[in-house]
């Protein structure tokens, strides 16, 4: 072995020492002038806080208290014209001096008494508005932003911020607006050697919460719970800022590990939740419970990209999924879901659902193993490229030992189908033989049945629920025209909304859909034309007017049978609209002529699929004619009026947006609505009852008279005898008429 020369060795050393000996002449002539330092530092802050964010900083005394130890005492930020920021009576900070001399700040030690954090957003004034506005910088650069080097930085910043030691007493965070007020009291916070404990009151006694876990920045390790004293932890202010209720048991949060090479950062995280609450009106109608609920996340952030990685997994009770999302922004933005399960027992995946969430699979019972996987891509600059593909898997075991809080195999056989209205039971319908009504497929015309599948759904017979292709141009449309225009329901999905769910637009509802149709079709509960049956005969045509038979008389006054092919094309096209169907006429009861378009389109859609000739006069246009009796109601509207509520999107409240059409002053001698018989009684006594039954929906099978006394009835002494006919055939006794409403 060779050994050094002792003269480089002398070198080595003198240079060292006189290294050492500049840095403490430095260090002591930089310790002897830190208050003159600490004083100009705080001078240009102050300026700094002035000129860029209009912010008036005082402080009442600064100085260092130790070595890197700064005291600060009676600091004050007010925004000019507005409420006081920030006060803060004593605060003491200590940083570590390795890092320090790398140029990196890390805090060792933090101390905080009395302050306040004081947020107003009072008439439209903020006084935390600087926040939002963006700096102006004199000199534009072309640097590219590289995500992944933005967010490794950030990281460090944040977690370089967080004190190896930490004593908080008596912080208030105050939030208040015009219709709110939020107060956060944080009595104690102390992290002492990693350990994190901590005592929040919430609006003084409304709540208290705990924060308590380990925290170790320099470790990357951070596992913090959530918890509060006797109850529930109540997320204030989003009830009142977003309509939505959220609570749970307990909240973790964790921090695993953080890594950045080869131009990626990779970021691991943990979220649990116990007994998690969530209640908004566009989720759902109830509270909707997850037990118990997880995801282990792990985070992808490259050059120009955001994902969550598929090694993350998702669990809720005893069910797993894992799923991908990456949102890349250059050079074209696009937008990458794909979500996997794999295959699971199918009982732990229906007990996994969260309470509350699909009440109508509440009890399920079944066997075998699914499994379900989606995959979605979309470059936002070529939209009608969209990928998009779902499908739910069944073993060869698989079946259902027990149907849940509804019974999945009930259109088999006769049931009552009671329709609502805005939250509201409507008169309930019998849907089987039993009814009069009642219109079974090979009783109506096949003009009908094939003029309603060309327009809804024109492969009914041939797929199982969904059709891919539809929902995929249906997302296309919506994507192009950034809002919601077109639906893409098949017939199996309609008759699964009116039979089973309520009209509530949620996405609960939604989604429970979509199990009750995969259910029903991939398990052959119903066949395709007991579906397309029942379809027919429970559908709104109109307003009040529900199945085939209702409408056909209503605007026609012929039965199903009896429908020809422009009668039928008309009714196919108000299906998405039914409360507008009135709208598609003139006075005289022709229709409109901007619907001769609609008819020449699905006509030819007929006659290319074999239902029907080819025709020169529009199929069926010209030869229309509201029933004589509905004429009265319709009333002058504007044609680009009644054509922008005809071709409006699909909606199931589309009445809510249409210019009311008077009701009409029944004619003379009218003394029933819709089968019901009146006493002959002067009309004025019994024409506001006879509307108000109709639109409470007091109109219910009878057994018994009903006795009504109107207002001006009761002031002349007379009442009205109101009955449901037993029979479609009962004929009236002498004292009686039989007359149907027009309205109904």
């Amino acid at each position: 072995m060779r050994r050094l020369n002792p003269k480089h060795i002398r070198i080595a050393v003198i240079v060292a020492v006189s290294l050492i000996v500049l840095l403490l002449i430095g260090g002591f002539i930089a310790y002897g002038k830190r208050e003159a330092i600490l004083q100009s530092q705080i001078a240009k802050a102050k300026l700094k806080a002035k000129r860029q964010y209009n912010l008036n900083l005082q402080i009442g005394s600064a100085h260092f208290s130790g070595l890197t130890t700064i005291s600060c005492k009676d600091i004050i930020i007010v925004p000019q014209n507005r409420d006081t920021l920030l006060n803060v009576k004593r605060f003491e900070v200590s940083i570590k001096l390795l890092p320090l001399l790398f140029g990196n700040i890390k805090l060792a030690d933090v101390y905080m008494d009395d302050a306040l954090l004081n947020l107003t957003d009072i008439k439209g004034v903020r006084n935390f508005d600087f926040l939002f506005k963006k700096k102006q910088d004199s000199v534009k650069t072309n640097t590219k932003l590289d995500l992944s080097e933005l967010s490794n930085n950030l990281i460090k910043q944040v977690l370089y911020k967080i004190p190896d030691n930490l004593n908080v007493s008596n912080f208030l965070v105050s939030f208040k607006n015009d219709s709110a007020r939020l107060k956060l009291l944080t009595e104690t916070a102390k992290i002492d050697d990693g350990d994190l404990t901590s005592t929040v009151k919430i609006n003084d006694t409304v709540a208290t919460w705990h924060f308590s876990g380990i925290m170790h920045p320099s470790d990357k390790e951070i596992d913090v719970k959530l918890y509060a004293d006797n109850g529930k932890v109540e997320i204030p202010f989003i009830e009142k800022r977003f309509g939505a209720k959220v609570n749970f048991d307990n909240l973790t949060v964790k921090l695993t590990n953080v890594k950045h090479s080869n131009g990626e950062t990779k970021i691991a995280t943990f979220c649990s939740a116990h007994n998690l609450l969530i209640n908004h009106p566009a989720f759902a109608a109830n509270n909707v419970i997850v037990p118990d609920g997880s995801i282990a996340a792990d985070f992808l952030i490259g050059t120009n990209y955001i994902s969550l990685d598929s090694s993350s997994v998702i669990h809720l009770k005893k069910a797993s999924a894992h799923p991908y999302l990456k949102y890349t922004l250059k050079p074209v933005k696009t937008y990458e879901l794909r979500l996997s399960t794999g295959w699971q027992d199918a009982q732990n995946i229906f007990d996994s659902f969260p309470t509350g969430m699909f009440e109508s699979l509440e009890g399920i019972k079944a066997q075998g193993k699914l499994n379900y996987s989606l995959n979605f891509f979309l470059d936002k600059s070529m939209p009608d490229n969209l990928r998009f593909d779902s499908k739910m898997e069944k073993d060869a075991d698989f079946k259902i030992v027990r149907y849940g809080r509804t019974d999945l195999s009930k259109l088999n056989k006769t049931f009552v189908y009671t329709p609502y209205e805005y939250g509201k039971p409507m008169r309930p319908h019998v849907i089987g033989p039993e009814n009069p009504e009642y219109t079974p497929l090979e009783e109506m015309s096949p003009y009908l049945r094939n003029a309603v599948m060309t327009a809804e759904d024109p492969t009914f017979y041939k797929h199982r629920g969904f059709v891919e292709k539809s929902i995929r141009a249906s997302i296309v449309t919506n994507i192009k025209k950034q809002e919601f225009s077109r639906g893409g329901s098949t017939i199996s999905m309609q008759l699964v909304k009116n039979a089973f769910l309520t009209r509530k637009k949620t996405l609960s509802r939604k989604i429970e859909e979509i199990l009750i149709v995969w259910l029903i079709e991939n398990n052959n509960i119903i066949t395709k034309d007991r579906m397309l049956e029942v379809y027919f005969n429970i559908i709104e045509w109109g307003p009040g007017i529900y199945g085939i038979s209702e409408a056909s008389h209503y605007y026609f006054g012929k039965s199903p049978s009896e429908l020809n092919l422009g009668e039928s094309i008309y009714l196919a096209k108000i299906v998405p609209r039914p409360k507008a169907g009135l709208y598609a006429f003139l006075p005289d009861g022709s229709l409109r002529p901007g619907l001769e378009r609609y008819f020449n389109s699905l006509g030819r859609m007929m006659m290319g699929r074999g239902f029907a000739q080819q025709d020169s006069n529009s199929y069926g246009f010209y030869t229309i004619r509201l029933r004589e009796g509905l004429r009265q109601r319709i009333e002058s509207v504007d044609s680009t009026e009644a054509n922008q509520i005809l071709n409006s999107p699909r909606q199931d409240d589309v009445d809510l947006a249409l210019p009311q059409i008077e009701d009409p002053e029944p004619s003379k001698n009218l003394i029933s609505c819709n089968g019901y018989l009146v006493n002959e009684i002067p009309l004025h006594s019994i024409q506001s009852k006879c509307w108000k039954m109709k639109r409470n929906d007091a109109l219910t099978p009878l057994t018994k008279p009903v006795n009504l006394v109107s207002k001006s009835a009761r002031r002349s002494g007379l009442s009205e005898t109101i009955l449901k006919p037993k029979r479609k055939r009962w004929k009236p006794r002498v004292n009686f008429k039989w007359l149907m409403c027009d309205n109904m």
